[in-house]
């Protein structure tokens, strides 16, 4: 079960990158990392949407952003249910009396790669998203991100 609750939140990071362009960590125990300065780079998809009207999205704009969010909710979808599955065969594996190393690792690395996939689409949708914003509503985005309640 909390290896399942992993590979979810695992799942979720595209939330969590996104979100974490929005507002600074929450506060924990240890030290802590300073701000995300690449998820400040960029523009979370709800925060365009958000905002569309104060930022003066083009009719265009926004036929280009549905479609590019459809895409990318497709091939997140798909992700999911491959990361899943991998997933599933590490616990498979895990769960065994005897533990093969070498098979573990070799299901790992295809856990990984997934999950390098799941973060190259999001970060591609993100480069996709601002660069279809103009420098100015990129800084209205910008003043309307700094304005937000934390």
């Amino acid at each position: 079960m909390r290896t399942r609750i992993a590979l979810i939140n695992a799942l979720l990071w595209l939330g969590v990158c996104m979100a974490s362009a929005q507002r600074p960590a929450p506060v924990a125990r240890g030290p802590q990392p300073g701000p995300d300065p690449l998820g400040q780079s960029f523009f979370a998809p709800e925060l365009v949407m958000q905002n569309q009207q104060a930022i003066g999205l083009t009719d265009e704009q926004k036929s280009y952003f549905r479609t590019e969010l459809r895409d990318a909710q497709l091939k997140f979808t798909d992700l999911q249910w491959k990361l899943q599955d991998e997933g599933e065969k590490m616990i498979s594996l895990a769960n065994q009396p005897h533990v093969d190393e070498q098979q573990v690792l070799a299901q790992l690395e295809k856990v990984l790669t997934v999950e390098r996939e799941v973060k190259r689409a999001q970060i591609s949708l993100l480069v996709h998203i601002k660069n279809k914003l103009t420098p100015e509503q990129q800084a209205k985005l910008e003043d309307l991100r700094g304005k937000a309640p934390r």
